[in-house]
């Protein structure tokens, strides 16, 4: 046996009991209160003791177990002098029923300090306990010395093997911790090469398509730009125009939807705040900033998204404030306008046809809540999922 080995004190999942199944559980405290109800009634059914000496000796034996649970919190945390301490006021309990003629209580208690301490103490704070109790005991008993010594060793060996016990329980519940962890940790590397993967073929099909877009309306545009000037040349080249700036921003969006899939997200307020570059808008902050999971940043960037589409659509021209706010466990982000002229012609009719259901559906999907609906000047869409 090592040195460490005296000193050290049984792991915590030896001592919490956590890896006991819910029959075994079951088991042992049906044991234990039908042990407890046979010795009340063995000790104080019988007349020996008074009313009021019955009253006081089950105020003792609730006591006692109040102080037990006690001992076991205590040496579960690993605090050597106040788990000693209320070892010992069990001990004195102990000492006092024996005194008051309840032998029975009296035994089950020097038993239970003698292979309780050596189950859940450091050795060299258990065995003396254990020798103190088993020193209890061998006063109080009317047995013959080898009957004794033979008690005194079964109970030695008692605790020493349930302690034995309940390391290697211990020990196998900290190896399906590790395991289980480690199996998460494998699946989360798997999931993440997968993503890695749909990343590059997303990179390798769509940014390259829009890219390769870009260049041609670019071209298209420079074309268009050496005709002379007129309203059909003017029309067409507003709409390759317009369609540069669509690919321009689906490609930007694309490379922000591979950045999320890769893990690699920008801050949340930055993105605000080049969301609203070009707009009569405001972004406060409030909360103490952190990094938020990909998949809940992706979200709160495209309910913004979204909110400010249905801006321009509804209400342009309006005033739109935005606040994010970073609580303990979740973020919050609402987008609020002040109302603006009714919109006229396609701009009326266009839209993706997200809207506030698409916005629902991606908090829900993140295990949070959307709200939208007129506010006091405009309209407002507040979100809410966990971080």
């Amino acid at each position: 046996m090592t040195p460490a080995a005296w000193t050290d004190w049984p792991t915590r999942e030896a001592l919490s009991g956590a890896s006991y199944a819910l029959p075994r559980r079951v088991i042992t405290w049906s044991v234990r209160g039908a042990l407890a109800a046979v010795m009340l009634w063995g000790t104080f059914g019988g007349g020996r003791f008074g009313p009021w000496a019955v009253v006081l000796g089950l105020l003792g034996v609730t006591g006692c177990g109040f102080v037990g649970w006690a001992f076991f919190r205590t040496s579960l945390e690993h605090r050597l002098w106040p788990s000693l301490g209320l070892l010992a006021l069990l001990m004195l309990a102990a000492f006092g029923a024996q005194r008051a003629g309840a032998d029975t209580p009296a035994l089950i208690l020097w038993c239970g300090c003698a292979v309780t301490a050596l189950e859940r103490l450091p050795l060299t704070a258990g065995l003396p306990a254990l020798v103190v109790a088993l020193g209890g005991y061998a006063l109080m008993s009317t047995d013959g010395w080898l009957a004794i010594f033979m008690s005194a060793a079964g109970l030695s060996l008692g605790g020493y093997v349930l302690r034995l016990d309940a390391e290697a329980r211990g020990n196998a519940q900290r190896l399906l911790v590790q395991e289980r962890a480690a199996r998460e940790a494998e699946a989360g590397r798997a999931a993440l090469d997968e993503r890695s993967r749909i990343a590059r073929e997303i990179h390798d099909v769509l940014a390259h398509s829009l890219s390769a877009q870009l260049v041609h309306l670019e071209a298209a545009r420079l074309l268009i730009e050496r005709e002379p000037a007129g309203e059909f040349r003017d029309q067409v080249l507003d709409r390759v125009v317009a369609a540069r700036s669509m690919a321009r921003e689906g490609l930007a969006e694309t490379r922000q939807a591979l950045s999320a899939l890769r893990g690699e997200v920008s801050p949340v307020e930055d993105f605000l705040r080049q969301l609203l570059a070009a707009e009569p808008a405001g972004v406060r902050v409030e909360g103490e900033k952190r990094r938020l999971a990909p998949e809940v940043s992706q979200t709160v960037r495209r309910v913004a998204q979204e909110a400010m589409t249905n801006v321009r659509k509804h209400a342009p021209g309006a005033d739109v404030r935005i606040r994010l706010e970073y609580l303990p466990d979740e973020v919050v982000l609402e987008v609020r306008d002040s109302g603006g002229r009714k919109p006229e012609g396609e701009l009326s009719a266009s839209g993706s046809g997200y809207g506030l259901l698409g916005m629902r559906e991606r908090a829900e999907l993140m295990g949070g809540a959307l709200e939208a609906g007129p506010g006091e000047e405009g309209f407002v869409v507040s979100l809410r999922v966990p971080a």
